[in-house]
C-alpha cells in the first residue's frame, strides 16, 4: 500500500473542505489517488471532528452530522471569530445560526416517561388489532362482492336472448305486456 505525505493529505483535506468542496472523484482524477484511499481519509478526518462534507453540494445539502459539526466548532465564537470561520468555509452566519437553532429544537420535546411509553405501546397494539380487523372485513366484503358480480353475470348469460328483463322503455306500458 502506497504511503502519502502529510503535504498531500493536507492538500486533499483542503480540496474536500469548504469552500472548495471538490468531490472524491474529482480529487482522485486530479491527483491520481485511489478513491478508496480518499474515502478512508475523509472518514478518519470526520471521526476526528473535522468538517469534511460528503460531496460538493451547497452547505444546505450537507448531512446533519456535517452541519452539527459546524455548530459544535463555532459554539464558543464571538461575532468576529464566527465571521472569519464562515469566510474560511464558504458559509453564511445565518446558515450557522439556523443550524444551531435546529439542533436546539431537536431536543426541545421532553423524553417520554415510562407510563407514557407504555400507554403509547398499548395504543399502538390496539391500532394494529383494529387495522387487522378492518383488513379482514375488507377481504370478506371483496369476496362477497366478487361472488355477487359472478352470479349477476351468470344470470345474464343463462337468460334466453328474447326474454324481457322487466324493464320497458315506454312508461305507459307494463312489463307484463299490452
Amino acid at each position: 500500500m502506497r504511503r502519502y505525505s502529510e503535504a498531500v493529505q493536507s492538500d486533499v483535506r483542503r480540496r474536500m473542505s469548504p469552500p472548495h468542496r471538490q468531490s472524491v472523484a474529482q480529487i482522485s482524477q486530479a491527483l491520481g489517488i485511489h478513491q478508496a484511499t480518499l474515502y478512508n481519509w475523509r472518514k478518519s478526518w470526520r471521526l476526528q471532528g473535522e468538517v469534511v462534507p460528503a460531496s460538493e453540494k451547497d452547505p444546505e445539502g450537507w448531512t446533519a452530522a456535517d452541519k452539527f459539526t459546524v455548530v459544535l466548532e463555532s459554539a464558543g465564537f464571538n461575532a468576529t471569530e464566527l465571521s472569519a470561520y464562515c469566510r474560511e468555509r464558504g458559509l453564511f452566519q445565518e446558515q450557522v445560526d439556523r443550524w444551531r437553532q435546529t439542533a436546539q429544537d431537536a431536543n426541545y420535546n421532553a423524553v417520554l416517561t415510562m407510563a407514557e411509553q407504555r400507554h403509547l405501546e398499548k395504543r399502538h397494539q390496539q391500532d394494529q388489532r383494529e387495522i387487522k380487523q378492518l383488513k379482514q372485513d375488507l377481504r370478506r366484503k371483496e369476496k362477497a362482492l366478487a361472488e355477487a358480480a359472478a352470479l349477476l353475470i351468470a344470470a345474464k348469460k343463462s337468460r334466453p336472448s328474447g326474454e324481457r328483463t322487466g324493464r320497458t322503455d315506454d312508461p305507459g306500458r307494463s312489463p307484463e305486456g299490452p
